[in-house]
């Protein structure tokens, strides 16, 4: 007679309809590729008398954790609820009643992930998120898993969907940041409150993740530098493009001499590094490791199916478990404690864009001021010539420079009488030698 191995599902939006379409389209192949049955005995819903597309049996649906938490025969919890309260609450009920957790909850890992780690680790159980980061691309396994024997020194990111179409449509299409997110928000791609996509917030929290995995450090929310997408203009991704390269919101988890660094912010990426081509909705990680060097990660990073992909990677994974009897293999990998660097402190090449009185001397006084503060200077551009009011728009590249510097020359040129305005200050990223 086949097992079966009995599962709850917390949260019925999207993600949770696409798990429950997968498992019963496929039923079938449970069997051939874990072992078991795979039933879904209960869903936790807000209102159970909801039309909705799937029809389950009676009793399924429930309103009452209780009816969850305290049923012995369910094995493993999906909690596709998002955002902290309850689902926090659940995981940790859930974990101390022997229940194998599989989630997609970024907010409440990148938060309280070592709380709900050390519950799973003592108690033998599995805990696994790969749709937390990236939607439906596998990254939370291959640096856990594939390249556990690489020092992995860099992760970089286009982990956010929303804001990769807003650049790509500013780009190819020519449109406004306004006009771009009203687009994003028609498609589905933008929230009626975009913030936390375009301020960055979104993609903090998915390089926190990686940068704890890949560092095997602790890295919450609160270490990572964040910078949205709100400053940038067509005239900055035009630029941009002359100089050879795309703008892209990016996360950014380095380690070097112990220390690491993560951050969230636009950057100019040269056209031929692999983060170039990214476009649209897609998204990506790169990852560099001692061993294996340059590798890449892309595909949806959102969405219905390729989410409720990956959540169905992890189900099956810990049910393979269940029935072998083999839960816990894949603990927490922050065994270490590593210093944050500050973002003061960590050396970037730099785009200015700004204003200033065409007339002789002024290129001097600013060259003399980045010279004060070791700001070595890899380019300077004169764009469109003479302007009206007698004002000229410089674009400037730098060699690398420890942030704190750039920052405290800025301060110094904003004052200048010279200095009609800046108009962006915008973090480079260089091709590896």
């Amino acid at each position: 007679m086949m097992k079966k191995v009995d599962i709850a599902i917390l949260g019925f939006g999207t993600v949770g309809q696409g798990v429950a379409k997968i498992i019963y389209d496929k039923a079938s192949q449970w069997e051939k590729k874990c072992g078991a049955e795979i039933n879904i005995k209960k869903v936790l819903v807000r209102k159970a008398g909801k039309k909705r597309d799937i029809e389950f049996p009676e009793g399924v649906l429930t309103t009452d954790w209780n009816e969850i938490i305290n049923d012995s025969s369910i094995k493993v919890i999906v909690e596709l609820m998002g955002g902290i309260e309850p689902a926090r609450t659940y995981i940790i009920e859930a974990l101390k009643k022997g229940k194998h957790i599989v989630t997609a909850n970024k907010d409440l890992l990148a938060e309280y992930g070592e709380e709900i780690f050390e519950l799973s680790k003592k108690g033998k159980l599995d805990l696994y998120f790969e749709a937390s980061v990236a939607g439906g691309i596998p990254i939370i396994s291959p640096l856990k898993q594939s390249l556990a024997s690489n020092d992995i020194k860099e992760v970089m990111g286009i982990v956010n969907g929303t804001t990769n179409y807003i650049l790509t449509k500013m780009l190819k299409d020519g449109m406004s940041y306004e006009e771009a997110l009203k687009g994003a928000q028609e498609l589905g791609y933008a929230e009626a409150d975009p913030t936390a996509d375009v301020g960055g917030y979104d993609a903090a929290r998915k390089i926190a993740i990686l940068a704890s995995i890949a560092f095997h450090t602790r890295v919450k929310l609160k270490d990572v530098y964040v910078e949205g997408i709100t400053g940038i203009t067509p005239e900055d991704l035009m630029h941009a493009a002359e100089l050879g390269y795309v703008i892209k919101l990016v996360g950014i988890a380095r380690e070097e001499n112990n220390e690491v660094e993560a951050r969230v912010h636009p950057v100019l990426v040269p056209v031929k590094h692999p983060l170039a081509g990214v476009n649209d909705s897609f998204n990506a990680v790169y990852v560099y490791g001692d061993a294996v060097g340059e590798t890449m990660f892309f595909g949806r990073g959102a969405g219905r199916m390729p989410t409720a992909s990956s959540v169905m990677g992890d189900v099956v994974e810990v049910v393979n478990n269940i029935v072998n009897d083999c839960n816990g293999r894949v603990s927490c990998t922050c065994y270490e404690k590593k210093k944050i660097k500050p973002i003061q402190e960590v050396n970037s090449n730099f785009y200015l864009r700004l204003h200033v009185s065409d007339k002789p001397g002024v290129l001097a006084s600013i060259a003399t001021v980045f010279s004060k503060y070791g700001v070595s200077l890899a380019s300077v551009i004169q764009k469109n010539g003479k302007q009206r009011n007698d004002v000229a728009e410089l674009v400037v590249v730098t060699h690398l420079v420890k942030e704190k510097d750039m920052q405290e020359a800025i301060k110094v040129i904003k004052e200048m009488s010279s200095t009609r305005r800046i108009d962006n200050l915008i973090r480079v990223e260089q091709l590896k030698d």
